[in-house]
């Protein structure tokens, strides 16, 4: 990864960027990598335990998750076009937000397992 790391401002609802379609990514290059980078630490700052790149003002399929960050298990993962090819039927609750609407927050139920394909 980069060495540099910035903080970048997250968009937050009624930015109606929010609504665009990210594009899939194609170039693999250190303008990605940077933008993997910033995300990263954007994401820690704020704080939260996933951000996409379309939240910072880029819509690229690009994801960032850490389910404890700075915790035991932190598993820093990035998702480069990210797709769900399965998902189980089994739902699990969880109480969640969301970095683009801040303070609110609710309980969901969503699959208990997803298996995703992605590029790192």
């Amino acid at each position: 990864m980069c060495s540099v790391m910035t903080i970048r401002p997250i968009i937050t609802l009624p930015d109606p960027q929010l609504r665009l379609v990210s594009k899939k990514v194609t170039d693999f290059d250190s303008a990605l990598e940077q933008l993997v980078t910033d995300m990263f630490e954007t994401m820690y700052d704020a704080p939260g335990i996933g951000l996409a790149a379309i939240q910072v003002g880029v819509a690229k399929r690009v994801a960032v998750i850490d389910l404890d960050p700075g915790g035991p298990n932190s598993k820093p993962l990035y998702l480069i076009n990210p797709r769900i090819v399965e998902a189980s039927g089994e739902l699990a609750p969880y109480h969640e937000g969301c970095l683009s609407v801040p303070e609110v927050w609710d309980d969901v139920r969503r699959p208990a397992k997803v298996t995703v394909e992605y590029m790192d």
